[in-house]
């Protein structure tokens, strides 16, 4: 009998292809496993600092050499080897592979399908994979989709048959990725390949942003063919509505970018859900859904879709047509008890102009709009510029959304002076540290103002044409950014009493530096849009005394947030804003605010209780 050492050397060891693919076959009714799987064995060796800092040149190293051999099976044990040897894990080849010079397609495909079908080791099939990406071919398709169900090659895997089989990638995908239990019949019917239970369990999918975000509705409309199912005569109405709450879904902007534009068929998709509207019956939901599509279509990430001519003014025609039509008119009418509905019904009241104005051939030069989504499906207020008629920022940035009106317009930020002035005009989705912004320098030039010096991250830069300086009529310009700065059709109640306390905070910052207190920010709760919110930051020794002016916080001495709700009481607005800065000036707000910042020492030291529902 062979040694230990000798027996592992002899024997084979079963290649991922293989495990993944028993590990499927053994899966009830051949359903695809939740969450995919763990690759099997030990994680590999971990690799010394030196080996970490000379990764990417060791991964080319071991690479090279084999990729114009003519023998796959000669070709495949040699980078096996060298790669096991070298401890290189996944991301140090993926890193490498996209650039690797392939001299020899044929080889290099050929090597692609050995490693694939037959590698036992991660980094091997890992360089497999990515040699794929750029020479796969129909024929791999079966062999990525169980490869796939990897955990660590869903994302490569993945990304290879987007080119290759949008369908089957989507179905990857959300076998692996989607944890929501109501999503997980629709994905045993595609799997099952039972067309008629798929467009049933398509129906039953909850579309909220809980359950499914943008790329999950992305994913979901590639994977049940939802352009064919629209396009195939007569469609369910059940059908079409949450066709467009899909598409709705994938207008926002909460990703590093809109999945609606990631979405091949989104014009076909657009085209037959908005042309079939009028079939579907007026409902709050049904209005909500509708508006939110013409909303993004007018001034959102949709309107970069690439439209025929005219095609994307016909469909907000068509949009205007349907929602203002009879029966649907009706639903802003509408009066409810439950606050989530009444909610949704104000803010079809305020928005459902909004898309169908100041587009086309007498659209102004500028034009600055403030777009609030639909309430069912929380976001941020933005401030959308329109040059032309046309949104800027999707094609200029696209990393995020606009910053909010409160920064843009009532700060004054967009006012126009013979000084420049650099503006930051939209953020990443995740924060400017990590994805960076958009920034555009506003100065006055005579009898024009000028946005020019443009500063945006190198990712979005790439590959596009420097953005124009963009000159404005000075007279004009003035007119529609006081226009802009002074309407607050958009606001509803709690965020128009925000915007009042934040302007009497800015007249009187003695109503909370003689508490101790600097003013942190005030804006609307995001669970609970009814509810306004103040945060401010006490540290003892903010307060001016004596004469002198109050001190800085000093982050190595002890200091906490607190946070003031003010829920909605049905007053006006005004009137909340004014009584809460006649309470800021009797009263301590450390008496009635909670702690929600600092540190439990930090609390301790300060004689405040720490909240109980935090977690050490």
């Amino acid at each position: 009998m062979s040694a230990p050492d000798e027996r592992g050397a002899l024997t084979p060891r079963l290649s991922l292809y293989d495990d993944a693919l028993r590990r499927y076959g053994a899966e009830p009714g051949g359903r695809l496993p939740d969450g995919g799987y763990p690759l099997p064995g030990p994680p590999p060796r971990p690799l010394s600092p030196p080996e970490r800092r000379e990764a990417r040149q060791t991964a080319i190293d071991a690479i090279t050499p084999f990729l114009t051999d003519p023998d796959p099976v000669r070709a495949a044990d040699g980078v096996h080897r060298r790669l096991d040897e070298s401890g290189l894990r996944n991301h140090h080849v993926r890193r490498v592979v996209a650039g690797l010079p392939l001299e020899d397609e044929t080889a290099a495909r050929a090597l692609a399908r050995r490693l694939t079908r037959t590698g036992s080791g991660s980094a091997a099939v890992a360089l497999g994979v990515g040699l794929l990406a750029r020479l796969g071919e129909p024929e791999d398709v079966p062999f990525l989709r169980i490869l796939g169900l990897f955990q660590d090659f869903t994302v490569d895997a993945v990304r290879v048959l987007d080119g290759l089989d949008r369908p089957t990638a989507a179905l990857v995908w959300l076998a692996v990725r989607v944890e929501d239990p109501a999503v997980r019949p629709l994905v045993d019917a595609l799997a099952a390949g039972d067309d008629a239970a798929a467009r049933a369990a398509l129906t039953s999918v909850p579309t909220s942003p809980r359950a499914v975000g943008p790329e999950t509705a992305r994913r979901i409309a590639e994977a049940v063919r939802l352009a064919d199912v629209l396009r195939e005569g007569p469609v369910d109405p059940g059908v079409l509505a949450q066709a467009a709450r899909l598409l709705s879904r994938m207008t926002s902007q909460r990703d590093y970018r809109p999945a609606i534009l990631l979405y091949d068929e989104a014009v076909t998709a657009y085209e037959s859900v908005v042309e079939r509207a009028a079939l579907l019956p007026p409902s709050l939901d049904h209005c909500a859904t509708l508006l939110s599509l013409a909303l993004d279509l007018h001034s959102g990430p949709s309107s970069l879709l690439p439209w025929r001519p005219g095609g994307r003014e016909a469909l907000l025609d068509t949009l205007e047509s349907v929602l203002h039509g009879p029966g649907w008119t009706a639903v802003a009418d509408l009066d409810s008890e439950d606050p989530a509905e009444r909610r949704r019904i104000q803010w079809i009241r305020r928005t459902t102009r909004q898309p169908f104005g100041h587009r086309g051939v007498g659209a102004p030069r500028l034009r600055i709009e403030v777009a609030v989504r639909d309430p069912a499906d929380p976001d941020v207020a933005e401030t959308r510029p329109l040059i032309d008629g046309r949104p800027l920022l999707p094609k200029a940035f696209g990393l995020g959304p606009g910053n909010a009106p409160e920064r843009l317009l009532d700060s004054g930020r967009l006012r126009a002076t013979a000084e420049p002035r650099e503006v930051q005009l939209a953020e990443a989705y995740c924060t400017e540290g990590c994805c960076g912004a958009l920034y555009v320098t506003v100065q006055r030039e005579g009898d024009q103002v000028v946005w020019r010096d443009w500063r945006r991250p190198s990712s979005v830069r790439r590959g596009q044409p420097e953005l124009p300086a963009y000159r404005f009529d000075a007279a004009d310009y003035d007119a529609e950014i006081a226009r802009a700065e002074s309407d607050h059709s958009w606001a509803w109640p709690a965020r128009i009493t925000a915007r009042l306390l934040a302007a009497g905070l800015r007249d009187r910052p003695d109503l909370l530096t003689r508490w101790d207190a600097r003013f942190g920010w005030v804006g609307t709760d995001y669970r609970d849009p009814d509810t306004t919110v103040l945060s401010f930051t006490y540290q003892p020794g903010l307060a001016p005394r004596d004469g002198l002016a109050g001190g800085r916080l000093d982050v190595d001495r002890p200091w906490l947030q607190f946070v003031w709700n003010l829920p909605d009481d049905d007053t006006p607005p005004e009137a909340r804003a004014a009584a809460a800065l006649a309470r800021l000036e009797t009263t301590d707000p450390k008496t009635f605010a909670q702690v929600r910042g600092g540190s439990r020492e930090h609390a301790e030291a300060l004689g405040f209780p720490w909240p109980a529902d935090d977690t050490p």
